[in-house]
């Protein structure tokens, strides 16, 4: 992993890049693809928050965030979360940090826009990315969304120093966010 990280936008110029990243063969029942998530952008566009993961200019990976959705659905906006909706790395580029970086970017873009949680949902097994989630600081809530363990990470404010987990040690996502540039 270099300091090149960055995320950008997908365009037209880019669209077949993101389409082309695959996670591992293994992985495929616990991820869509890329070209699903763009369709549910699509569909959902005040909410979704697409980009592209690159180190300098080689495309590494995909994230999709969730923003401010009325989480019951229920029209009453009792219950509005973030967090990150979709996760694919390449399968060549995993385990160097890219994934991490993710969250962190997410992160950022959800304290930037006022939140203090960052959800997200996962496939339990044995396979599943459980233990990428829960070695970040995230915490299960007790919740599943179909199907899906839902988790949950505490931001640090701005003026903390780090958010901190049940145990009161500060999670891996502190407050300083991504060492790499986010493109809007």
């Amino acid at each position: 992993m270099t300091e090149g990280l960055r995320l950008e936008p997908v365009t037209p110029d880019n669209f077949d890049t993101a389409i082309g990243i695959e996670v591992a063969p293994a992985q495929r029942r616990l991820v869509a693809p890329v070209v699903k998530s763009l369709a549910e952008a699509y569909l959902h566009p005040e909410h979704a928050w697409p980009r592209l993961i690159l180190d300098g200019d080689r495309p590494v990976g995909f994230l999709m965030a969730f923003l401010d959705i009325d989480w019951a659905g229920d029209g009453t906006r009792r219950d509005v979360r973030s967090g990150l909706w979709r996760l694919n790395i390449a399968e060549a580029e995993q385990r160097r940090g890219y994934g991490r970086f993710a969250v962190r970017a997410v992160a950022e873009e959800i304290r930037r826009r006022g939140g203090s949680l960052l959800h997200v949902t996962w496939e339990p097994g044995e396979d599943g990315p459980e233990g990428f989630y829960l070695g970040l600081g995230f915490r299960k809530t007790g919740e599943v969304s179909g199907g899906q363990t839902v988790g949950v990470l505490e931001l640090g404010g701005a003026g903390d120093a780090g958010a901190r987990n049940e145990t009161g040690v500060q999670n891996e996502l502190d407050h300083r966010g991504p060492s790499a540039s986010l493109r809007a």
